[in-house]
């Protein structure tokens, strides 16, 4: 059986018109009905449909007008298997050494009830380096977020539930980043999706699989479909350089007491990622003693009380710095005063 297009279900199917008298001039007219009808979906009527015809034909004869009707023609849609995979992330994701969640849709592009097994692949070619499949989950709440604890993991094979026809469902699959990887590197990972019922060329046919005891039909995606989502590492270092110049009261740089010790650390952060709340701080040594309001940040002058800016100082409590979130591949300074004893 051949896969049925999406305009033949919409023809009308010509009825054989039985018992109608000949005796006299005849003028015929006839009429199809439709019962049965739902609302178009992704592949059209759908499955289990009923498609009833029965064509009447009106004429005149020496007794007036008659009227006499065929018998009706009964056709059952069959079920197209379709589907659709896609991946909902942006762009690569930010990854790290450890778990990372991509996430993907299907799509029952079918006209009836679908189910799909699922299949992840890390193993893609071109993969700077491949991750771990850790497991497949299924979006329990609806929040588009992986929730660890609330939605459904699913057991081998994973398999999604029965989808209605152009129904979605967000699947996530979780990996593990290994060890080793360098910033820059770069992974594809592969979610596949085929229907329970069966797959192959398109119009290949499951006899009695369908809806109601229908055929089911390959159609155009032939039953299965495969979406990439990707990883990027961004792994991000920070180092810290620091450095001291001294003005004695005479003009020169000799540490004697009264001396001013400038100190100025350098915050280097490196990778393609960033880093949140970093903070710089340093105690204010012995024999020193803190010079008020000297704290700067790349140049710019802060104050010493807390909650007015990034920066909050004291004698007794050192200096410390907020920078926040630092992008990868920015240099940031911190510099502070003290007077030698």
């Amino acid at each position: 059986m051949s896969k049925p297009s999406h305009s033949s279900l919409r023809q009308p199917i010509s009825s054989v018109i039985a018992g109608v008298r000949t005796a006299s001039p005849v003028i015929a007219a006839f009429a199809l009905a439709s019962f049965g009808a739902q609302a178009a979906l992704a592949e059209g009527v759908g499955a289990g449909t009923l498609i009833e015809n029965t064509a009447t034909a009106t004429y005149e004869d020496g007794d007036g007008s008659q009227s006499v009707d065929s018998n009706t023609v009964v056709v059952r849609v069959d079920e197209l298997l379709d589907v659709t995979v896609t991946s909902l992330d942006s762009g690569p994701i930010g990854a790290v050494p450890g778990q990372s969640v991509l996430t993907y849709e299907v799509t029952n592009q079918g006209n009836g009830p679908e189910a799909y097994e699922l299949t992840a692949n890390p193993a893609v070619a071109g993969n700077d380096f491949d991750t771990a499949v850790v497991s497949i989950a299924i979006d329990t709440n609806g929040n588009g977020t992986y929730d660890e604890g609330v939605d459904e993991i699913l057991t081998a094979p994973e398999t999604t539930q029965v989808l209605e026809a152009d129904e979605t469902l967000t699947v996530f699959v979780i990996v593990t980043v290994p060890d080793g990887v360098v910033d820059g590197d770069a992974s594809d990972i592969e979610l596949t999706a085929e229907a329970v019922t069966g797959t192959g060329a398109p119009g290949t046919t499951f006899a009695g699989q369908g809806v109601d005891g229908g055929d089911a039909i390959v159609g155009s995606t032939g039953a299965a479909a495969s979406a990439t989502g990707s990883l990027q590492v961004g792994i991000t270092s920070v180092e810290l350089t620091k450095s001291v110049s001294v003005a004695d009261p005479f003009g020169g740089n000799s540490v004697v007491p009264g001396s001013i010790a400038t100190f100025t650390i350098v915050a280097t952060v490196s990778g393609s990622g960033s880093v949140d709340d970093l903070t710089v701080t340093d105690a204010i040594p012995e024999d020193t003693t803190y010079s008020a309001e000297t704290v700067t940040l790349d140049g710019g002058d802060l104050t010493d009380a807390s909650g007015d800016d990034a920066a909050e100082a004291s004698d007794a409590s050192g200096i410390s710095v907020d920078l926040g979130t630092v992008a990868g591949g920015t240099v940031h300074t911190v510099t502070f005063d003290v007077t030698i004893d």
